[in-house]
């Protein structure tokens, strides 16, 4: 008959396979909930980056649609630039229409003509320029304070010598409804004036 030990070494033998086989199945368990944690954080990450993503792109439109309302005023600021023949010598000026074309009134407007002359003479615009050349009315004093909704002014330079009044073309700087200094070339440039520069 064949010797299979004592009844204690068989049950230490069972005992300690059943504790390695759950042991084995402990260890399989949590290699399997670590790969679902590990799956899970890399889906809750990429969610994570696509709302990201999503934020910095309604914050850059938020930001472009803020940018729009405040040069909006501005942009509906035009001016018309001419030269205007004075006398019989080859003399003349130069002549800046501004229109405020917006629904608010633009303040503290000043036309310079070059980088060094400013506007001899403003005045008050009559008419509409879709029916041709605009009246001068009351003369106003520059820099003008105030142009109101809708407002054309006129301003104009000394007079020169035709050749000096082609060279120096106008430049409008204005302030707008929100407090924003513009500059506004003869060529349609609109730029904002910084802080300390030109006013």
């Amino acid at each position: 008959m064949l010797d299979w030990g004592d009844v204690p070494t068989w049950a230490a033998a069972l005992f300690a396979g059943g504790a390695a086989f759950f042991a084995y199945q402990t260890i399989k368990s949590q290699r399997q909930q670590i790969g679902e944690q590990r799956q899970f954080i890399g889906e809750q990450s990429r969610f994570m980056d696509e709302q990201r993503q999503n934020l910095e792109l309604e914050r850059a439109e938020l930001r472009a649609a803020a940018e729009d309302r405040r040069v909006a005023q501005a942009r509906q600021v035009r001016m018309v630039d001419s030269l205007v023949p004075v006398g019989t010598e080859g003399a003349a000026l130069r002549s800046a229409e501004v229109v405020n074309g917006s629904d608010a009134p633009i303040r503290d407007l000043e036309v310079r003509f070059g980088t060094a002359y400013i506007a001899a003479e403003v005045y008050e615009a009559r008419g509409s320029q879709d029916r041709g050349p605009l009246a001068l009315g009351e003369r106003w004093i520059t820099p003008l304070a105030l142009l109101g909704a809708g407002r054309t002014a006129v301003f104009r330079s000394q007079a020169w010598p035709e050749t000096t009044a082609h060279n120096n073309r106008p430049t409008l700087f204005f302030t707008d409804d929100g407090g924003v200094r513009w500059s506004l070339d003869s060529y349609g440039k609109l730029e904002e004036v910084p802080a300390g520069g030109p006013s």
